[in-house]
């Protein structure tokens, strides 16, 4: 009887940690939405480094058409690779822009 006891408990602690595991990878690898994270300001000394600015001098070139862009297209503030914790504008562009494949 007591052999069932300790099977059941692992079997109980093990399916709680399983589930547990599973519910904080879920909660810590989602997306931080750009709405949540702060504009980029054109005066931040990283920003100034990159030259980057809200409005592309170049309409071929901007911060939608970029491989470094992240989030979700049609969003007019997105967060950046180059600039984390940082939303960019869409329309804006910086000297590490790279044309997406």
């Amino acid at each position: 009887m007591k052999d069932n006891k300790n099977r059941r408990t692992f079997l109980k602690l093990s399916l709680a940690s399983l589930i547990g595991m599973t519910a904080g990878k879920t909660l810590l690898t989602q997306p931080v939405h750009a709405a949540e994270l702060p504009q980029l300001s054109e005066d931040d000394p990283q920003a100034k480094a990159l030259q980057y600015v809200h409005e592309s001098p170049d309409a071929e070139k901007n911060c939608a058409n970029c491989a470094l862009i992240q989030g979700e297209d049609g969003k007019e503030w997105r967060p950046c690779a180059i600039f984390p914790g940082k939303a960019v504008n869409a329309k804006g562009w910086c000297s590490a822009w790279a044309k997406k494949p």
